[in-house]
């Protein structure tokens, strides 16, 4: 196994428990960010939570109650919520800006571009109801570009919790980080396999499983995925894989990746997201250059989303189990 100070082993996983669906905790990581964002607005009177119509959808409510002062309604407004954001920035303020991804950043892009991060302003984008995993809300509210959008940017920060626990930490996190950021978060409720004692630190990824055969990168609630795949490949077919939880998409954790592919050899990146230009697409940007290995992606492959049964979506676009067992064997073969 890599050394602790490259890949962190996380001992205090509920491991046990993810073997055991019926045992597994469901949160919804929009949950974690709204308790997050309450803390960080907690400590520092600076934060600031702006939303564009979604508090109850996006989880700041809690915060509109608790930090009245430091909350602002602005509307259906995605491009002034940036615009009125980078100013606020621009007097040291801490503004989280929240709406569904599909519209902040992808309505807003432009001005996320060029007035937050252009002017290098310390807002913090909170990218809601990311995935296919919205469910009935269909492609118009299916953010699977959003990681592209912003990987893209100079100097944008981007981190993809895996977890409603995660998330509250990650929130934390970005509070404290000077700079603009992203912060992608789903709707429905997923498995928590962290805990509160789980060590998170920004672009610093963690080793959730240890394995020699197949290195499954994985970000976002697809971990869970991804775990639950790996316990099945060990007792299906004796395949030991390591499952790194790269939840910091920007700035990636480079020492990580390397470290997974050499003992490994080959490589399974797992998105909520088009495995065009999302995190599997900068995972291979690393190996190309630095250590070439087989690499396998599995994602949303170049089509839009759908209205549905947010588990049956994930199945239907090839992000389940099975279909990261599937990459695993075909990337083994491979090796």
């Amino acid at each position: 196994m890599a050394s602790a100070d490259v890949l962190e082993t996380v001992a205090s996983m509920r491991l046990a428990e993810y073997r055991d669906a019926a045992a597994v905790k469901e949160v919804p990581t929009r949950n974690g960010f709204g308790e997050g964002l309450v803390e960080a607005g907690t400590h520092n009177r600076n934060v600031l939570a702006i939303c564009a119509d979604l508090v109850e959808s996006t989880r700041m409510e809690a915060f509109k109650k608790a930090l009245p002062a430091q909350y602002i309604e602005i509307g259906v407004a995605e491009q002034m919520l940036v615009a009125m954001a980078a100013g606020l920035a621009s007097v040291g303020k801490i503004p989280f800006i929240a709406s569904y991804a599909m519209f902040n950043p992808g309505r807003s892009w432009e001005q996320v571009r060029t007035t937050m991060a252009l002017n290098e302003t310390n807002v913090k984008i909170a990218g809601a109801h990311a995935g296919v995993s919205v469910g009935p809300d269909g492609a118009t509210h299916q953010a699977i570009e959003d990681i592209a959008l912003m990987r893209v940017i100079p100097q944008m920060t981007v981190v993809v919790p895996c977890d409603a626990i995660q998330t509250k930490r990650a929130t934390m996190a970005v509070a404290e980080r000077f700079g603009p950021a992203y912060l992608r978060f789903a709707r429905e409720k997923s498995a928590v396999v962290t805990t509160e004692a789980t060590p998170f630190q920004i672009g610093k990824a963690q080793i959730f499983r240890d394995g020699g055969d197949v290195a499954i990168v994985a970000c976002g609630i697809l971990v869970y995925n991804a775990l639950v795949a790996a316990d099945e490949l060990a007792k299906e077919d004796g395949i030991a894989c390591t499952v790194v939880n790269n939840h910091t998409i920007k700035p990636m954790d480079e020492p990580a990746i390397l470290a997974a592919a050499r003992r490994c050899g080959t490589v399974v990146t797992v998105e909520e997201h088009q495995i065009h230009a999302g995190m599997g697409s900068r995972v291979a940007e690393i190996l190309a250059q630095r250590y070439p290995v087989p690499i396998e992606f599995v994602g949303v492959r170049d089509r839009f989303g759908q209205s549905g049964d947010p588990v049956e979506l994930i199945e239907h676009y090839g992000m389940g189990t099975a279909a990261i067992k599937g990459a695993v064997r075909a990337a083994l073969r491979r090796k």
